[in-house]
């Protein structure tokens, strides 16, 4: 499978909520990151318990790929993100955009960097 189809699978495992499925593209040790800065999800576990948690928060999130490109070890998406209600009553969060950056090494994403 080449990068850019295993960050859209990785996309279609995040639509479906599949945590365990999102987690298996990935090196054990990748992280989710802003660009250039904090780590927001460490490693396969973080990443697993992080996503699961803003599942639970909000169950009717999805992201769209808007636009693609691959790049040698990196894939491109720019994002359109929503999060529809909050299950703890919290505010609504404007839908938003983001430009996601995936990183490979070998066959596995190693780094996705999220520039917001």
């Amino acid at each position: 499978m080449s990068n850019l189809a295993t960050a859209e699978a990785m996309i279609a495992a995040y639509n479906a909520q599949d945590v365990d499925l999102y987690v298996s593209y990935m090196t054990d040790d990748a992280c989710e990151a802003n660009y250039r800065g904090d780590v927001v999800r460490e490693g396969k576990e973080g990443t697993r318990s992080g996503l699961a948690a803003a599942f639970a928060k909000w169950p009717q999130n999805r992201a769209e790929i808007v636009e693609r490109q691959a790049i040698g070890n990196y894939v491109l998406f720019r994002e359109h993100v929503t999060r529809g209600p909050a299950s703890d009553g919290s505010p609504l969060v404007e839908p938003f955009d983001v430009i996601a950056v995936y990183t490979f090494e070998g066959d596995k994403c190693a780094r996705v960097e999220f520039i917001r």
